[in-house]
Formats: structure tokens, C-alpha cells, sequence
């Protein structure tokens, strides 16, 4: 598990990370979100022993990282695909952090078999593109099949075939138990990746929800269908909601539940064919959420 208790990080009169407190639980994918300059970045770090808090505590398992013997085996981690020795190959990269905790060379041949990178395993990392690295980088975190991972825009470079191979590895790694924190900025994927969201703004905890909450509180109206709408649409209005015909004979409803609609449908015998619950993406809401906590905003364009 992953606990960060009034975590503070101060860089002189710059407060990165602001008394912020989470908790991050095994099999599920959290996804780690918030404006550039939130402080995701720096609290990642926290976690990983390279950046010292100011006051608070990060918390792998209950340990500060930098007391954890042969921590690859504990907690993988992606935060800078640059940060590799370019004249190396990937396997050559591999293998020396794999003899640093301890951990077999058939190893090395698993993960990078299980990242899709065997064909240029002796081939110069500064020779790689950016998805390479990004690929060799995961790599890396799952050396020590740890039971904790924290992935940094894992995404970045990677064509529409490996962004979706992330997107099921990471629910893979969730599924068999571990503890998955992924920081992003695609609202897309993480709709599609992510079980539960952590948002911060200006280093302090903005929401913490699973994404079935968040839907709920973004409910923005229910799409119904029915042969019978002029009849629904009145009893719904009786019923206090609010209620708008589209062109093609559908009805939204607003300020009433999918499950009232329907038992007022079943109580008067109409036929309902589709009962949708509709809500804001996740990238509306994240940008509902942090609108106060934006630093940087372009001006509006105008036509």
C-alpha cells in the first residue's frame, strides 16, 4: 500500500506539496491526476526517496523507501524514460539494474518479452524512440515483479496499439493484486484504465472518488426511450424533473434517478426501450474541479 500522511514539500518560499494525505490500495489502478504544477511529480518522488519532505511522511508498506532492502523487489517505478545511459543496450541496462537487487538475468528475458522489446534487446537505448524508451522504462519497474508500481505519463510516444497494451497491462497488474498508481493526462484513457482518482491542485487534495462516485456526482440527465413520451414526460413532470424532447422523439430527464423513472413507467404499463444515466466525462469534471487550481490558462480564442 501506498500512504502519504500531511505530506509537505517546500522548495524556498515554493510549496510544492501542501499537507496532502491519500492512501493508494492494492488491485485497483488509481489514477494520480491534476494541473501541470499540482505537485504530482514531486510527490511521486516523495515516495521514491529523491525528493526529502519538508515535514509529513510517504510511505511504501509502511516504510519510507530509502529503508526497504532491495527495493525493486517491492515497488517498481516509471518516472523519466531519459534518465538511461545512452550507449547502453537494453538488455546491458537491464541486467545491471537486475544484479544490483539481486534478480536473475532470466529475468531481464521475461520483461522484456513481456514489453515487446526481445527483437532489440542489444540494440542502443539512444537509438530508441520515444515509445521504446517508454516501453524499456516499464520494463524496468517490473523487473522485480514488485508488488507496488507508480507509472509517470506511461503513455507518452506510444502509438494507438501500445497505449491500449498499457491500458490492459496496468488493469492486468491491478487484477492480480498490486498496487497500481499511474499519473496522466489523458482524461480518455484514464475514463477507460483507471478504478479510482486521486486530483490535487496547487500541492493540496482536490477529490479522491472511484470513477462510478465521480459519475454520480457529474450526473448531467437520463436519456429515455419510448414509444409512449408525450405520457412519460407528464408523469415525470408530476414527479418534479425536469424533462426535454430531443428531435428524434427521445427524452432527458433532469433531477430524477433512472431507477424512479423506471418504476414510474412499470406503475402506468409504458414500454421503456433505453434508460441511460448520463454524466460528464472525466475530463469535464476534472476541468470542473480544477478550474480554481490552473496556473497556466491560454486566453480564449476568438472568431
Amino acid at each position: 500500500m501506498i500512504e502519504l500522511k500531511e505530506l509537505t514539500k517546500r522548495y524556498g518560499p515554493t510549496i510544492a506539496v501542501d499537507d496532502l494525505s491519500f492512501r493508494v490500495e492494492p488491485g485497483y489502478v488509481t489514477g494520480f491526476l491534476g494541473p501541470n504544477g499540482a505537485g504530482k511529480s514531486t510527490t511521486m518522488r516523495a515516495l521514491l526517496g529523491l525528493d526529502t519532505p519538508t515535514s509529513g511522511e510517504a510511505l511504501i508498506n509502511g516504510r519510507r523507501y530509502a529503508t526497504i532492502d532491495r527495493p525493486l523487489h517491492h515497488v517498481g517505478a516509471l518516472l523519466d524514460t531519459g534518465a538511461v545511459h545512452g550507449g547502453r543496450g537494453a538488455f546491458d541496462h537491464l541486467h545491471c539494474l537486475a544484479r544490483s537487487n539481486g534478480i536473475h538475468r532470466a529475468r531481464v528475458h521475461a520483461v522484456l518479452d513481456r514489453v515487446g522489446l526481445t527483437a532489440v534487446a542489444r540494440k542502443r537505448i539512444g537509438g530508441f524512440s520515444l515509445g521504446m524508451k517508454q516501453r524499456l522504462g516499464i520494463a524496468a519497474a517490473l523487473l522485480g515483479d514488485p508488488g507496488i508500481l507508480l507509472f509517470d505519463e506511461p503513455g507518452n510516444g506510444l502509438d494507438p496499439e501500445g497505449i491500449r497494451w498499457i491500458r490492459d497491462l496496468m488493469r492486468s497488474l491491478a487484477a492480480e493484486g498490486r498496487t497500481v498508481l499511474v499519473s496522466s493526462h489523458l482524461m480518455s484513457e484514464m475514463e477507460l484504465t483507471a478504478d479510482h482518482i486521486v486530483l490535487i491542485g496547487r500541492g493540496r487534495l482536490i477529490a479522491e472518488a472511484s470513477i462510478a462516485e465521480l459519475a454520480e456526482r457529474f450526473q448531467r440527465d437520463v436519456l429515455v426511450r419510448t414509444p409512449d413520451g408525450t405520457e412519460l414526460a407528464g408523469l415525470l413532470r408530476a414527479a418534479g424533473a425536469t424533462v426535454t424532447r430531443r428531435p428524434d422523439g427521445s427524452l432527458t430527464a433532469q433531477g430524477i434517478d433512472a431507477v424512479t423513472i423506471g418504476d414510474v413507467a412499470v406503475r402506468h404499463r409504458i414500454a421503456v426501450h433505453e434508460l441511460t444515466p448520463r454524466s460528464d466525462s472525466l475530463e469535464d469534471a476534472y476541468l470542473k474541479l480544477t478550474d480554481d487550481s490552473t496556473e497556466y490558462r491560454a486566453g480564449r480564442t476568438t472568431s
